[in-house]
């Protein structure tokens, strides 16, 4: 078998970066509960997406091409244009699409997403801190009182994982598998390297605020089985990684056995010696280094 699938799992540290829909003046972070009777707060997939197209600058092209609006008034749905193409457009290639035809029969045209994220979920529960904020600085400027606000606050481990369909980059097929459309393979080579470029510099900008969501710690490489075998496998307790887990993904079969790199930033946890000595880390720049060189040798 070809080694086709990238997946990673990374770990970063962050605070406050994604809230939910809001009650009054409280600002609520996006959260969700544990059988264990804790609360963890998370980061979508969509605003993990939303910084990575950010930065990739994929949003400064020509949008009045690539989306449109249909419907009218609280109806409307900004949707792909029919006309754009994965040739044209990398964020569509990589992240899908739904497009739909006016007065078309037969349903929408989709394209599944070649480069699949999860949440980002907190390694340590939400113990329901709350700042209070006011706008006193502005308000005595013109002698006026103000409200207070309150914002739910979390400081935290992160981890996510990417996963990428290395034979989908680049290739569109209609509905009977027939190939469409293909681009070079240099252009899905540098594709899949500028978003792991990305994914190594992340951050987001989040009210008045830029959070590092690069990683501190990052496990994966390229497999013949197309299988997230380190998400939700990366546990946290008081500072200290669970290795005896990230282990038993790692030699679940041969295929994550022979193909696992780790990538780690000294002193991001308690257990640095553990780390070292039993899953071999690099640097997270020596670790994207060689996970861009395997995708180079793929499409070579």
């Amino acid at each position: 078998m070809k080694k086709n699938g990238l997946t990673i799992s990374v770990v970063f540290e962050a605070q406050s970066a994604n809230f939910g829909e809001g009650m009054g003046n409280i600002s609520s972070l996006k959260q969700l509960s544990r059988g264990d009777g804790n609360s963890y707060t998370y980061i979508s997939r969509q605003a993990l997406r939303y910084s990575i197209v950010k930065q990739l600058a994929w949003d400064q092209g020509d949008n009045k091409k690539l989306l449109f609006a249909q419907g009218s008034g609280e109806k409307t749905v900004i949707q792909f244009s029919p006309e754009a193409t994965i040739s044209e457009y990398p964020e569509i290639d990589l992240f899908g699409y739904m497009k739909t035809r006016k007065g078309k029969t037969g349903g929408a045209e989709t394209r599944n997403a070649v480069a699949r994220l999860s949440h980002a979920i907190s390694l340590e529960s939400y113990k329901a801190d709350t700042d209070f904020l006011t706008n006193k600085g502005l308000a005595d400027r013109i002698g006026s009182a103000n409200s207070i606000a309150q914002s739910e606050n979390h400081k935290s481990y992160y981890a996510y994982t990417l996963t990428i369909d290395l034979d989908r980059i680049g290739v569109e097929r209609d509905k009977s598998g027939k190939i469409t459309e293909e681009i070079p393979n240099a252009e899905k080579a540098k594709r899949v390297g500028d978003l792991l470029n990305v994914i190594k510099l992340l951050y987001r900008d989040i009210r008045g605020r830029r959070e590092n969501l690069s990683p501190i710690f990052v496990i994966g490489g390229v497999y013949e089985t197309k299988n997230p075998y380190f998400a939700d496998r990366i546990k946290l307790y008081k500072g200290k990684l669970d290795i005896s887990k990230i282990i038993g993904a790692m030699t679940v079969d041969e295929d994550s056995e022979k193909n696992t790199a780790v990538g780690y930033l000294s002193g991001a946890f308690a257990n640095d010696a553990d780390i070292y000595d039993k899953l071999k880390p690099v640097s997270v720049r020596e670790f994207f280094d060689g996970l861009k060189k395997e995708v180079g040798d793929y499409y070579a």
